[in-house]
Order: C-alpha cells, then structure tokens, then sequence
C-alpha cells in the first residue's frame, strides 16, 4: 500500500467526470457552479499531477476523452462513489440508511413500481432521497454505467449480458380489444384470428422487439397500422375500434369510465412471461443503499394476488434458464447487512 496520499482531490475527480459527461469545459463548469477557467486549470493541474493526457480540448469542437482519460473517467467514478457512501456512513445515526438513492425505470413499468416503492421502502428508509428517471432500456444501461443512477427497473429482454439483475416478478403478453370486438366475448384469442386485422403497436423497445417475436414464433407477420411509445394511446385507438393492441403491463380496468371500453384477453396458447428485473452496474459497486431496494424487489408483493389477469409467479433465480441467445448474469449479493429504519 502506498504511504503518501494523492497529489489529485475530490473536486478534480469531480471537474473531470463533468467534463466527460457534459462534453465542454464550459457545460462541465456550469455543472459545477465554477467559471471555465478555473474548471480549465483543474483539469490541467490533475493531468500534471496524473503524468498523463486526460482529454483534447478544441474551441468550438467540446472535449474528447484521451485513452487514458476514459480510464481515470472510470476510476473517478468509483472513488466518488466510494466517497459519497463513507460520507453517508459517517453522517448517519445508529442503523438507518441516509442518503441520495437514484432509480432508473422503463416507463412502462413505473405505474406497477413507482407506488410500492414510495408507499412501502421509502416510509421504511425516511433517510433516503429517492428520485425517479423514466427511460428506455438502452439508456438506463448507460445512465447505471455513467453512476448517473443506482439500480433500474426493466424487462430482462435484450439486455447486455454482463447487467447483473434480480428477479422482481414476471407478466404474460395480453390483447386489448375493442368491447365490441367479434372475440370480445371469449375466454382467450389467439394470434392466428387476429393477424389479418390492423395492429396497434406499442412501438417502446423492449416491447417493440418482444410483441413482435411473439408473432414470429408462430410464423405470423402482423399488420401495423399505428406505431406508438404511450400505452395509453394504445388503449384509446382500441377502445375507437382501429385496431387490437398486444401490451405487458397490466393496468386496473377503468374502461366502464370510458366511452370506448377494451377487453383485455389471454393469448392461446400461453406466451412466455417476460421479467421484471432490477438492474444495476457490473463496473460499479452495489452501495448499502441500493442493496436494500434489491433486498425488497426479491420479497416485495408487487401485485395483488386475486388482482390483473395474466400474471404469473417470478421465475426462482437460481433455476432461471437463460433464453436462446441470451445469457442472464446473476449476481448473488454478499450476506445481507442491510441497514433499516424499522
């Protein structure tokens, strides 16, 4: 172990995941409230200090991280990191847990998460500051890799194979049909009877590729007629008779408040459930704070038990199979010593 402390600070670690993240060494400065120049002569100073080139600056051409840049940009992040949970641990009392807790959430999946989360593990954890950002999965991979966020609720479909992840709960695909569909009354539909009519589209990558893989497997190609990222507009084209629609989640039926009600209908035979998994980032530690929402992922009850049609028991995690072409990363966590406010 070296005996001398660093030569670099906090702050130049901070100034220079600004610079990374925003681009320019102006967008980097009013991040940090500071005037350019000293953001300038920071990054200088801890490139002097590193022995290396960090980035390239260039009037009107923003900042390009060197190699050895990405490199400290990644190892910046850690020690932040590290340094905002030591700080926390110091500044808390006794076993309750403190602090900034960022969660990342596929929108479609936020109305299920969202109130579980805010109504049951925040009263529970008072400590905490959580925050919410809804986007798409590509995103908030990006987002857990950039520390911009702490763990992210998602679809375990087409995910990066090294995401670690834990199981929350898992739904069936269902059809939305107008009430006064000709199958409205049935106790299920099947593709095949529906295929020939206009396709809805909740056009929201997982979803995208996940309904349309639905209708591969059956050798089927279905005719969209309307392509939208709001499940919402999905429902209002259906319920006007435009078309049928294919959604995951499944919302509490308000349709008799509506004057265009749908019927939501099983598929037959059963599709696969897809997942709901909480991710994080492998290149980043898993901090006190995020391990608890995990913890209460695994256990939480997500739905009601005699509630939305069409969902199904989490699959366990130590026998989840890995779909054709796509290997799950399971991380088991260390012994829990999770701290709590109970």
């Amino acid at each position: 172990m070296n005996p001398h402390p660093p030569s670099f600070t906090l702050r130049q670690l901070a100034y220079l995941v600004a610079v990374a993240d925003t681009g320019t060494v102006i967008g980097a400065a009013e991040r940090m409230h500071v005037s350019p120049s000293a953001m300038s002569d920071a990054i200088t100073e801890l490139e002097r200090v590193l022995g290396a080139r960090l980035c390239v600056r260039r009037k009107s051409h923003g900042v390009t991280m060197t190699s050895a840049g990405v490199r400290a940009v990644a190892d910046a992040r850690e020690l932040l990191r590290a340094a905002d949970e030591l700080s926390v641990a110091v500044d808390t009392r006794g076993d309750r847990l403190a602090g900034p807790l960022a969660i990342g959430c596929f929108g479609t999946i936020a109305p299920t998460v969202m109130p579980p989360v805010l109504n049951e593990f925040s009263p529970a954890h008072p400590g905490l500051d959580i925050t919410f950002t809804e986007s798409t999965q590509d995103q908030l991979v990006a987002m857990l890799d950039a520390g911009r966020l702490d763990v992210a609720f998602a679809y375990d479909a087409f995910l990066p194979a090294q995401v670690p992840r834990a199981t929350a709960f898992a739904l069936r695909p269902h059809i939305l049909l107008a009430a006064d569909h000709r199958l409205a009354g049935e106790p299920s539909v099947q593709l095949e009877d529906l295929v020939d009519e206009d396709f809805i589209m909740l056009d929201a990558p997982p979803s995208t590729e996940h309904a349309l893989g639905n209708f591969t497997a059956r050798g089927l190609t279905p005719r969209v007629r309307h392509r939208t990222g709001n499940p919402d507009v999905v429902r209002t084209l259906v319920g006007r008779g435009l078309g049928y629609g294919m959604l995951i989640q499944q919302q509490p039926d308000h349709s008799d408040c509506s004057p265009f009600p749908v019927v939501r209908k099983p598929i037959a035979p059963e599709v696969d459930p897809i997942q709901v998994v909480l991710i994080w980032s492998a290149a980043l530690s898993l901090g006190p704070r995020a391990q608890a929402l995990v913890e209460y992922a695994r256990s939480a009850r997500w739905l009601p038990d005699d509630g939305i049609p069409g969902t199904v028991p989490a699959r366990p995690r130590d026998g989840q199979a890995p779909r054709p072409g796509h290997q799950n990363t399971i991380v088991e966590l260390p012994s829990s010593s999770t701290r709590s406010s109970r």
